[in-house]
């Protein structure tokens, strides 16, 4: 007999939806419990563990054979912060009937070790008795990185808004208290530096911005056509018109290059930091390469590759690996450090790949890759 909505002559059969299965067992859902990324523990209706995962056993230290038939209580033996003993605070088979859960929270377990806990309770019936316990675990060394990174970061960014901000103030109130002390001149030293201090404010904003849009995955990205040669070339002429040598620089283009589409202003962000970095921390001649490559992205024949070299001492082969990271600093001559996680964030944003290595000169060598990523209309 079909299952249908309508037994009326002619009415389509609409089948039923299949009610959900609220069965606290992973293996009733055809999952491995050892293979959860997080700890799981499933007590009975009586209150004994029938389920200990190898996260849970790696997690409290306990193992399966020795947790299995426990109660859940001396199983996993919790506490809150404030010392008091979690299930006879909670009482999961005797508390109210209309409960289904407890919301993650930090629990302490036997020897001060921090752990989440969330917990299900799982009733065959509305308002009747728990069936299951299902308690997950995870470790919080994750988010204590993250909270310490977040720290350091607010850290930084105070140390850093402190000196201008302190030399804006200072300057402004001498200028606003002695004005007619002070010669022209002096008054267009103190305005200088006034305004080279609230350009550097301004920067920092505009990093931490882009952190926040990186670390979430908003950092827009408005292609156009980019004239990747002509970008490094205003970059090069920037520093030659603020005094360094021209022969400090040498740029290398190679022909024919592909139409690159990608955010002009993102990639002018992207060269003047490799080109900042080589020129403050390199010496010697700074190279620029760019040169037509395979493209980074799948389903593309074609990418542009731009090279930034310089003759320095590098960078330690131990540090290799921690380039990209927030606060990496290559040497103390100033920086919040941000700059290169933020190159990353752009350059992979557009599709592309970033890495760091040895020059030929013996300098640091940074060389990103960006797919040509033309527009559907003009392929």
């Amino acid at each position: 007999m079909s299952v249908g909505t309508s037994s009326a002559p002619g009415a389509r059969q609409v089948p039923r939806p299949l009610a959900p299965r609220t069965s606290g067992d992973p293996a009733d859902l055809g999952i491995d419990p050892d293979q959860l990324p997080d700890g799981l523990v499933v007590a009975d209706e009586h209150g004994r563990v029938v389920c200990f995962n190898a996260a849970a056993v790696r997690i409290t230290a306990t193992p399966a054979a020795e947790a299995l038939g426990q109660l859940l209580e001396s199983a996993l033996p919790l506490e809150d912060l404030e010392g008091r003993r979690w299930w006879q605070l909670t009482d999961p088979y005797g508390g109210l009937a209309i409960r289904v859960r407890q919301p993650e929270r930090n629990l302490l377990l036997p020897g001060g070790r921090e752990v989440l806990v969330t917990a299900r309770y799982v009733r065959a019936e509305r308002l009747g008795p728990v069936h299951r316990v299902v308690v997950t675990l995870r470790d919080t060394e994750a988010r204590r990185r993250t909270e310490r990174s977040h720290a350091e970061l607010i850290a930084t960014v105070a140390h850093e808004l402190r000196s201008p901000l302190t030399s804006v103030k200072g300057f402004t109130a001498t200028l606003l208290a002695k004005w007619e002390r002070f010669t022209d001149d002096q008054k267009r030293l103190m305005l200088e530096t006034v305004d080279a201090d609230a350009d550097r404010v301004t920067r920092l904003i505009a990093e931490l911005l882009d952190i926040s849009r990186i670390d979430s995955g908003r950092l827009e990205v408005r292609r156009q056509p980019v004239d990747i040669g002509a970008a490094v070339g205003r970059h090069i002429q920037a520093y030659v018109a603020s005094g360094l040598e021209a022969d400090r620089f040498l740029l290398r283009l190679a022909q024919p290059l592909p139409d690159l589409w990608a955010d002009p202003d993102k990639v002018d962000q992207v060269l003047s930091n490799l080109l900042e970095n080589a020129v403050r921390h390199g010496e010697g001649t700074v190279t620029i390469d760019v040169t037509p490559t395979a493209s980074p992205r799948e389903g593309e024949d074609t990418g542009t590759s731009v090279t930034v070299s310089d003759e320095g001492a590098g960078i330690p082969e131990e540090s290799m690996n921690r380039v990209f990271t927030r606060f990496w600093r290559g040497s103390k001559r100033g920086g919040t450090g941000l700059g290169l996680y933020i190159v990353k964030g752009i350059v992979e944003a557009h599709g592309g790949t970033i890495t760091v290595g040895r020059a030929p000169g013996g300098g640091a060598e940074f060389r990103f890759t960006l797919p040509v990523a033309a527009p559907a209309y003009l392929t």
